[in-house]
């Protein structure tokens, strides 16, 4: 399985946000998205996950479920938490697993995954940012899909809770996924390869 991206361009509000941009990534790899705010690191994960149009290039995921579009193949984790403040921990993990096409079985290991399995009953209101962070971190191991788009995922977290994360990582690549990480800091995984944009405003 690999991801290529060969001549991108995005333009928002008129504006030429990148263009001619090429990478690929094969099973098992993971690239950090750099730049300048501005840049496109978040435009370009929206890209991917079929939420922003391709004002030219391809973007395309070869080796993957052939029925399928890389949108239903990608997980993507932006700036904001999904969540229904109304409903328990529990309860809005278990909506996103079926909305996203997931087994009630893995919503248990998931919460556990991410250490919210005690909080399971409480609703997600409650829930402090960095909590509220790693129910949506969730997704990723209740639902299984191959390619992890992270928009700054250690966003709220604090140390312990980036080591998790950084093994829920690892463990992804190690079973064959492809991970794609915008971020200003780093992330603890091993040796990931880098692609900077730039050079967008200060």
């Amino acid at each position: 399985m690999r991801l290529e991206a060969d001549n991108l361009a995005c333009s928002r509000g008129g504006r030429s946000v990148f263009t001619g941009l090429c990478f690929g990534l094969s099973a098992g790899e993971a690239i950090v998205v750099t730049g300048r705010n501005g840049a496109g690191k978040s435009s370009l994960l929206r890209m991917i996950a079929g939420l922003l149009r391709i004002v030219a290039g391809r973007i395309e995921l070869v080796g993957g479920n052939a029925e399928a579009s890389l949108a239903e193949q990608a997980h993507y984790l932006g700036h904001h938490d999904a969540l229904k403040p109304s409903l328990s921990v529990g309860e809005n993990l278990t909506f996103w697993a079926d909305y996203l096409g997931g087994t009630p079985q893995l919503v248990e290991p998931a919460l556990e995954a991410v250490g919210l399995a005690q909080l399971s009953r409480l609703p997600a209101a409650y829930l402090s940012a960095g909590q509220r962070r790693r129910l949506s971190l969730a997704r990723l191991v209740a639902v299984k899909r191959p390619v992890w788009l992270l928009d700054e995922p250690t966003s709220a977290l604090d140390a312990p809770s980036q080591a998790r994360l950084a093994e829920l990582m690892g463990a992804h690549l190690g079973t064959g996924g492809i991970i794609i990480a915008a971020t200003h800091g780093p992330l603890g995984l091993d040796a990931p390869r880098e692609l900077r944009l730039g050079p967008g405003p200060a």
